[in-house]
Protein backbone atom coordinates (compact mmCIF):
# COMPACT_ATOMS: atom_id res chain seq x y z
CA UNK A 1 0.00 0.00 0.00
CA UNK A 2 1.30 3.39 -1.04
CA UNK A 3 0.60 4.88 2.37
CA UNK A 4 1.60 8.43 1.45
CA UNK A 5 -0.49 8.90 -1.71
CA UNK A 6 -3.87 10.59 -1.81
CA UNK A 7 -5.22 13.78 -0.32
CA UNK A 8 -5.85 12.55 3.22
CA UNK A 9 -2.39 11.12 3.88
CA UNK A 10 -1.14 8.16 5.92
CA UNK A 11 -3.38 8.72 8.95
CA UNK A 12 -6.46 7.67 7.00
CA UNK A 13 -4.58 4.68 5.57
CA UNK A 14 -3.65 3.46 9.04
CA UNK A 15 -7.24 3.94 10.20
CA UNK A 16 -8.38 1.81 7.26
CA UNK A 17 -5.82 -0.88 8.07
CA UNK A 18 -7.12 -1.08 11.62
CA UNK A 19 -10.69 -1.55 10.38
CA UNK A 20 -9.65 -4.07 7.74
CA UNK A 21 -7.77 -6.23 10.23
CA UNK A 22 -11.13 -7.17 11.76
CA UNK A 23 -11.35 -9.59 8.81
CA UNK A 24 -9.23 -12.57 9.86
CA UNK A 25 -8.89 -13.68 6.24
CA UNK A 26 -7.18 -10.42 5.25
CA UNK A 27 -3.80 -10.90 3.62
CA UNK A 28 -0.69 -9.29 5.17
CA UNK A 29 -0.25 -5.60 4.33
CA UNK A 30 3.00 -3.78 3.62
CA UNK A 31 2.77 -0.03 4.15
CA UNK A 32 5.21 1.94 2.00
CA UNK A 33 6.18 5.45 3.08
CA UNK A 34 7.97 7.47 5.72
CA UNK A 35 8.87 4.85 8.32
CA UNK A 36 8.99 7.23 11.28
CA UNK A 37 5.57 8.66 10.48
CA UNK A 38 4.01 5.24 9.91
CA UNK A 39 5.48 3.77 13.09
CA UNK A 40 4.06 6.63 15.12
CA UNK A 41 0.61 6.31 13.54
CA UNK A 42 0.57 2.54 14.01
CA UNK A 43 1.55 2.93 17.66
CA UNK A 44 -1.22 5.50 18.19
CA UNK A 45 -3.68 3.06 16.62
CA UNK A 46 -2.54 0.19 18.82
CA UNK A 47 -1.07 -1.71 15.87
CA UNK A 48 2.63 -1.54 16.75
CA UNK A 49 4.29 -4.88 16.01
CA UNK A 50 1.16 -6.40 14.44
CA UNK A 51 1.97 -9.68 12.70
CA UNK A 52 0.14 -8.74 9.48
CA UNK A 53 1.72 -5.31 9.04
CA UNK A 54 5.14 -4.52 7.62
CA UNK A 55 6.75 -1.19 6.68
CA UNK A 56 9.00 -0.38 3.74
CA UNK A 57 10.61 3.04 3.98
CA UNK A 58 10.30 5.52 1.12
CA UNK A 59 11.68 9.04 1.43
CA UNK A 60 9.63 10.76 -1.29
CA UNK A 61 5.98 11.26 -2.22
CA UNK A 62 4.38 11.74 -5.65
CA UNK A 63 1.71 14.39 -5.14
CA UNK A 64 -1.53 14.91 -7.03
CA UNK A 65 -0.01 18.05 -8.60
CA UNK A 66 3.09 16.30 -9.97
CA UNK A 67 3.29 15.61 -13.69
CA UNK A 68 3.52 11.80 -13.98
CA UNK A 69 6.61 11.37 -16.15
CA UNK A 70 8.58 14.11 -14.39
CA UNK A 71 7.71 12.64 -11.01
CA UNK A 72 8.80 9.16 -12.05
CA UNK A 73 12.18 10.50 -13.18
CA UNK A 74 12.82 12.78 -10.20
CA UNK A 75 11.24 10.84 -7.32
CA UNK A 76 12.71 7.39 -7.71
CA UNK A 77 12.40 6.70 -3.99
CA UNK A 78 8.72 7.62 -3.87
CA UNK A 79 6.25 5.48 -1.95
CA UNK A 80 4.34 4.72 -5.15
CA UNK A 81 7.37 3.46 -7.06
CA UNK A 82 8.62 1.43 -4.11
CA UNK A 83 5.17 -0.16 -3.77
CA UNK A 84 5.12 -1.06 -7.48
CA UNK A 85 8.60 -2.57 -7.18
CA UNK A 86 7.38 -4.88 -4.41
CA UNK A 87 5.11 -6.55 -6.96
CA UNK A 88 7.81 -6.47 -9.63
CA UNK A 89 10.22 -8.28 -7.29
CA UNK A 90 7.63 -10.83 -6.18
CA UNK A 91 7.36 -9.47 -2.63
CA UNK A 92 3.67 -8.55 -2.96
CA UNK A 93 0.69 -9.65 -5.04
CA UNK A 94 -0.99 -6.28 -5.53
CA UNK A 95 -0.16 -2.59 -5.22
CA UNK A 96 -2.81 -0.19 -3.91
CA UNK A 97 -2.52 3.57 -4.24
CA UNK A 98 -4.84 6.51 -3.58
CA UNK A 99 -2.36 8.80 -5.29
CA UNK A 100 -1.76 10.31 -8.72
CA UNK A 101 -3.56 8.01 -11.21
CA UNK A 102 -1.44 9.15 -14.14
CA UNK A 103 1.75 8.36 -12.26
CA UNK A 104 0.36 4.99 -11.17
CA UNK A 105 -0.48 4.10 -14.77
CA UNK A 106 2.85 5.30 -16.16
CA UNK A 107 4.87 3.75 -13.33
CA UNK A 108 3.13 0.41 -13.65
CA UNK A 109 3.59 0.38 -17.43
CA UNK A 110 7.29 1.27 -17.26
CA UNK A 111 8.24 -0.92 -14.28
CA UNK A 112 6.15 -3.98 -15.07
CA UNK A 113 5.45 -3.74 -18.80
CA UNK A 114 2.22 -4.58 -20.55
CA UNK A 115 0.63 -7.96 -21.08
CA UNK A 116 1.25 -9.40 -24.53
CA UNK A 117 -1.17 -7.88 -27.03
CA UNK A 118 -2.20 -4.89 -24.90
CA UNK A 119 -1.02 -1.36 -25.73
CA UNK A 120 -2.43 0.68 -22.84
CA UNK A 121 -3.69 -0.20 -19.35
CA UNK A 122 -7.28 0.49 -18.36
CA UNK A 123 -9.14 1.00 -15.09
CA UNK A 124 -12.04 -1.42 -14.61
CA UNK A 125 -14.60 -0.13 -12.11
CA UNK A 126 -17.47 -2.24 -10.76
CA UNK A 127 -20.74 -0.26 -10.70
CA UNK A 128 -24.21 -1.39 -9.59
CA UNK A 129 -27.05 -1.68 -12.09
CA UNK A 130 -30.51 -3.22 -12.20
CA UNK A 131 -30.15 -6.90 -11.31
CA UNK A 132 -26.43 -6.82 -10.55
CA UNK A 133 -23.28 -4.97 -11.55
CA UNK A 134 -21.33 -4.04 -14.65
CA UNK A 135 -17.69 -3.37 -15.46
CA UNK A 136 -16.88 0.15 -16.67
CA UNK A 137 -13.65 0.09 -18.68
CA UNK A 138 -11.79 2.44 -19.09
CA UNK A 139 -12.65 4.45 -15.98
CA UNK A 140 -9.88 7.03 -16.46
CA UNK A 141 -6.46 5.57 -17.24
CA UNK A 142 -6.27 6.46 -20.94
CA UNK A 143 -8.33 9.54 -21.91
CA UNK A 144 -6.87 9.75 -25.43
CA UNK A 145 -7.57 6.30 -26.83
CA UNK A 146 -7.46 4.83 -30.31
CA UNK A 147 -9.88 2.18 -31.60
CA UNK A 148 -7.45 -0.66 -30.93
CA UNK A 149 -7.19 0.46 -27.29
CA UNK A 150 -10.97 0.18 -26.89
CA UNK A 151 -10.89 -3.28 -28.48
CA UNK A 152 -8.26 -4.30 -25.94
CA UNK A 153 -10.45 -2.81 -23.19
CA UNK A 154 -13.38 -4.90 -24.38
CA UNK A 155 -11.38 -8.12 -24.19
CA UNK A 156 -9.85 -7.26 -20.83
CA UNK A 157 -13.23 -6.25 -19.43
CA UNK A 158 -14.95 -9.40 -20.71
CA UNK A 159 -12.38 -11.67 -19.09
CA UNK A 160 -12.46 -9.67 -15.87
CA UNK A 161 -16.25 -10.08 -15.78
CA UNK A 162 -15.86 -13.83 -16.32
CA UNK A 163 -13.59 -14.05 -13.29
CA UNK A 164 -15.41 -11.89 -10.74
CA UNK A 165 -19.03 -12.32 -11.89
CA UNK A 166 -18.78 -15.98 -12.87
CA UNK A 167 -20.47 -15.28 -16.21
CA UNK A 168 -19.52 -17.60 -19.08
CA UNK A 169 -20.16 -15.05 -21.85
CA UNK A 170 -20.39 -11.49 -20.48
CA UNK A 171 -22.34 -9.09 -22.68
CA UNK A 172 -20.07 -6.32 -23.94
CA UNK A 173 -21.43 -2.97 -25.10
CA UNK A 174 -19.74 0.11 -26.57
CA UNK A 175 -21.14 3.35 -25.17
CA UNK A 176 -22.00 5.99 -27.75
CA UNK A 177 -24.76 8.50 -28.58
CA UNK A 178 -26.92 6.22 -30.72
CA UNK A 179 -27.35 2.54 -31.52
CA UNK A 180 -27.87 3.03 -35.26
CA UNK A 181 -24.99 2.21 -37.60
CA UNK A 182 -22.73 5.22 -38.14
CA UNK A 183 -23.82 7.08 -34.99
CA UNK A 184 -21.15 8.52 -32.72
CA UNK A 185 -17.72 9.93 -33.48
CA UNK A 186 -14.91 8.40 -35.54
CA UNK A 187 -13.50 6.63 -32.47
CA UNK A 188 -16.70 4.78 -31.60
CA UNK A 189 -17.59 4.09 -35.23
CA UNK A 190 -14.25 2.46 -36.02
CA UNK A 191 -14.18 0.61 -32.71
CA UNK A 192 -17.66 -0.78 -33.42
CA UNK A 193 -16.51 -2.13 -36.77
CA UNK A 194 -13.49 -3.80 -35.21
CA UNK A 195 -15.48 -5.30 -32.34
CA UNK A 196 -17.92 -6.87 -34.81
CA UNK A 197 -14.99 -8.84 -36.25
CA UNK A 198 -14.07 -10.55 -32.96
CA UNK A 199 -17.43 -11.88 -31.80
CA UNK A 200 -15.83 -15.32 -31.60
CA UNK A 201 -13.64 -13.94 -28.81
CA UNK A 202 -16.12 -11.78 -26.88
CA UNK A 203 -19.91 -11.56 -26.69
CA UNK A 204 -20.22 -8.12 -28.29
CA UNK A 205 -23.87 -7.02 -28.32
CA UNK A 206 -23.30 -3.69 -30.07
CA UNK A 207 -23.46 0.02 -29.20
CA UNK A 208 -25.44 1.21 -26.18
CA UNK A 209 -26.59 4.64 -25.04
CA UNK A 210 -26.27 6.30 -21.65
CA UNK A 211 -29.81 5.45 -20.56
CA UNK A 212 -29.08 1.72 -21.03
CA UNK A 213 -26.00 1.63 -18.80
CA UNK A 214 -27.87 1.05 -15.53
CA UNK A 215 -30.36 -1.39 -17.00
CA UNK A 216 -29.72 -5.12 -17.24
CA UNK A 217 -28.40 -4.61 -20.77
CA UNK A 218 -24.69 -5.45 -20.65
CA UNK A 219 -22.08 -6.74 -18.21
CA UNK A 220 -19.19 -4.69 -19.63
CA UNK A 221 -19.39 -1.04 -20.77
CA UNK A 222 -16.47 -0.08 -23.04
CA UNK A 223 -15.31 3.50 -23.55
CA UNK A 224 -12.21 5.68 -23.52
CA UNK A 225 -10.84 7.01 -20.23
CA UNK A 226 -12.29 10.50 -20.71
CA UNK A 227 -15.87 9.29 -21.11
CA UNK A 228 -15.40 6.58 -18.48
CA UNK A 229 -14.06 8.88 -15.79
CA UNK A 230 -16.84 11.39 -16.45
CA UNK A 231 -19.45 8.62 -16.18
CA UNK A 232 -17.85 7.20 -13.02
CA UNK A 233 -17.74 10.53 -11.19
CA UNK A 234 -21.25 11.43 -12.33
CA UNK A 235 -22.53 8.15 -10.88
CA UNK A 236 -20.62 8.71 -7.63
CA UNK A 237 -22.03 12.21 -7.26
CA UNK A 238 -25.56 11.15 -8.21
CA UNK A 239 -25.51 8.19 -5.81
CA UNK A 240 -24.56 10.44 -2.90
CA UNK A 241 -27.14 13.04 -3.94
CA UNK A 242 -29.95 10.44 -4.04
CA UNK A 243 -29.10 9.00 -0.62
CA UNK A 244 -28.88 12.50 0.88
CA UNK A 245 -32.16 13.54 -0.73
CA UNK A 246 -33.86 10.34 0.45
CA UNK A 247 -32.68 10.96 4.01
CA UNK A 248 -33.98 14.53 3.96
CA UNK A 249 -37.40 13.48 2.66
CA UNK A 250 -37.75 10.62 5.15
CA UNK A 251 -37.00 12.98 8.04
CA UNK A 252 -39.42 15.66 6.84
CA UNK A 253 -42.18 14.73 9.33
CA UNK A 254 -42.91 12.15 12.06
CA UNK A 255 -45.15 10.04 9.82
CA UNK A 256 -42.40 9.56 7.25
CA UNK A 257 -39.87 8.87 9.99
CA UNK A 258 -42.12 6.11 11.34
CA UNK A 259 -42.42 4.54 7.90
CA UNK A 260 -38.67 4.83 7.39
CA UNK A 261 -38.07 3.01 10.66
CA UNK A 262 -40.19 0.09 9.46
CA UNK A 263 -38.25 -0.02 6.19
CA UNK A 264 -34.84 0.63 7.74
CA UNK A 265 -33.35 -2.65 6.53
CA UNK A 266 -34.32 -1.95 2.94
CA UNK A 267 -33.00 1.63 3.09
CA UNK A 268 -29.72 0.48 4.63
CA UNK A 269 -29.28 -2.11 1.87
CA UNK A 270 -30.05 0.49 -0.79
CA UNK A 271 -27.58 2.98 0.68
CA UNK A 272 -24.85 0.34 0.92
CA UNK A 273 -25.38 -0.77 -2.65
CA UNK A 274 -25.37 2.75 -4.05
CA UNK A 275 -22.52 4.08 -1.90
CA UNK A 276 -19.36 4.39 -4.07
CA UNK A 277 -17.24 3.74 -0.97
CA UNK A 278 -18.55 0.18 -0.98
CA UNK A 279 -16.59 -0.65 -4.12
CA UNK A 280 -13.13 0.52 -3.05
CA UNK A 281 -11.49 1.69 -6.26
CA UNK A 282 -10.61 -0.17 -9.47
CA UNK A 283 -7.85 -2.46 -10.76
CA UNK A 284 -5.52 -1.32 -13.51
CA UNK A 285 -5.83 -4.08 -16.11
CA UNK A 286 -3.35 -4.89 -18.85
CA UNK A 287 -0.08 -4.64 -16.91
CA UNK A 288 1.93 -7.63 -15.73
CA UNK A 289 0.79 -7.57 -12.13
CA UNK A 290 -2.16 -6.21 -10.18
CA UNK A 291 -2.45 -2.47 -9.52
CA UNK A 292 -5.40 -1.04 -7.64
CA UNK A 293 -6.29 2.63 -7.93
CA UNK A 294 -8.33 3.87 -4.97
CA UNK A 295 -10.10 7.25 -4.59
CA UNK A 296 -7.76 10.14 -3.84
CA UNK A 297 -9.89 11.30 -0.88
CA UNK A 298 -11.13 7.99 0.55
CA UNK A 299 -12.76 7.81 3.97
CA UNK A 300 -11.36 5.01 6.10
CA UNK A 301 -14.28 2.72 5.27
CA UNK A 302 -13.55 3.09 1.54
CA UNK A 303 -9.88 2.20 1.97
CA UNK A 304 -10.94 -0.68 4.20
CA UNK A 305 -13.11 -1.95 1.38
CA UNK A 306 -10.14 -1.63 -0.97
CA UNK A 307 -8.04 -3.86 1.29
CA UNK A 308 -10.73 -6.50 1.68
CA UNK A 309 -11.67 -6.42 -2.00
CA UNK A 310 -8.13 -7.05 -3.12
CA UNK A 311 -7.57 -9.76 -0.56
CA UNK A 312 -7.61 -13.30 -1.90
CA UNK A 313 -10.62 -14.32 0.10
CA UNK A 314 -12.86 -11.35 -0.58
CA UNK A 315 -16.39 -11.68 0.75
CA UNK A 316 -19.05 -10.87 -1.89
CA UNK A 317 -21.62 -9.82 0.72
CA UNK A 318 -21.59 -6.04 0.11
CA UNK A 319 -22.02 -6.65 -3.62
CA UNK A 320 -25.39 -8.35 -3.12
CA UNK A 321 -28.81 -6.78 -3.15
CA UNK A 322 -32.38 -7.85 -2.54
CA UNK A 323 -32.76 -8.65 -6.22
CA UNK A 324 -31.43 -11.83 -7.84
CA UNK A 325 -28.26 -11.06 -9.71
CA UNK A 326 -24.80 -12.43 -10.24
CA UNK A 327 -22.60 -11.95 -7.15
CA UNK A 328 -18.84 -11.76 -7.35
CA UNK A 329 -17.42 -15.25 -7.62
CA UNK A 330 -13.67 -14.76 -7.31
CA UNK A 331 -11.24 -12.23 -5.95
CA UNK A 332 -10.13 -9.53 -8.41
CA UNK A 333 -6.52 -10.23 -7.40
CA UNK A 334 -6.84 -13.61 -9.09
CA UNK A 335 -7.72 -11.93 -12.38
CA UNK A 336 -4.23 -11.66 -13.90
CA UNK A 337 -3.52 -15.31 -13.17
CA UNK A 338 -6.90 -16.44 -14.47
CA UNK A 339 -6.66 -14.30 -17.61
CA UNK A 340 -3.31 -15.74 -18.58
CA UNK A 341 -4.62 -19.29 -18.16
CA UNK A 342 -8.21 -18.86 -19.38
CA UNK A 343 -8.73 -20.90 -22.52
CA UNK A 344 -9.35 -18.64 -25.49
CA UNK A 345 -8.79 -15.43 -23.57
CA UNK A 346 -5.13 -14.66 -24.19
CA UNK A 347 -4.34 -11.49 -26.05
CA UNK A 348 -1.94 -12.40 -28.81
CA UNK A 349 0.16 -9.76 -30.52
CA UNK A 350 -0.01 -10.17 -34.31
CA UNK A 351 3.14 -10.94 -36.22
CA UNK A 352 4.80 -7.83 -37.61
CA UNK A 353 6.28 -7.19 -41.00
CA UNK A 354 7.69 -4.18 -42.79
CA UNK A 355 4.50 -4.00 -44.87
CA UNK A 356 1.93 -4.59 -42.15
CA UNK A 357 1.22 -1.84 -39.59
CA UNK A 358 0.21 -3.06 -36.18
CA UNK A 359 -3.57 -2.80 -35.92
CA UNK A 360 -6.62 -4.79 -35.02
CA UNK A 361 -8.30 -6.12 -38.14
CA UNK A 362 -9.79 -9.51 -37.31
CA UNK A 363 -10.32 -11.98 -34.52
CA UNK A 364 -7.19 -13.97 -35.32
CA UNK A 365 -5.17 -11.32 -33.51
CA UNK A 366 -6.87 -12.29 -30.26
CA UNK A 367 -6.35 -15.87 -29.10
Amino acid sequence: MDAMGGDLGPSEVVAAVKLALADEALDPITLVGDQAVLERLLADAGLKGHAKIAIVHASEVITMEDKPMQALKRKKDSSMIRAIDLVKNGEAHVTISCGNTGALMAGSTLRLRMMTGVDRPALAAVIPRAGGHFILIDAGANPEARPEHLVHNAILGANYAKVIFGVAAPRVGLITIGTEEGKGNSLTAETHEQLKKITSVINYVGPIEGFQVFRDTVDVVVCDGFVGNTLLKTWESLAKFITTLLKEELQANPLRMGGALLAKGAFDALRARMNPDTYGGAPLLGVRGTRWSAPSRPPARSSTRTFTTTSKRMSPGPMRSGRPHRPLKRSPTEFSHALSHHRGSRLLRPAQSAHQPRSVQDGRHFG
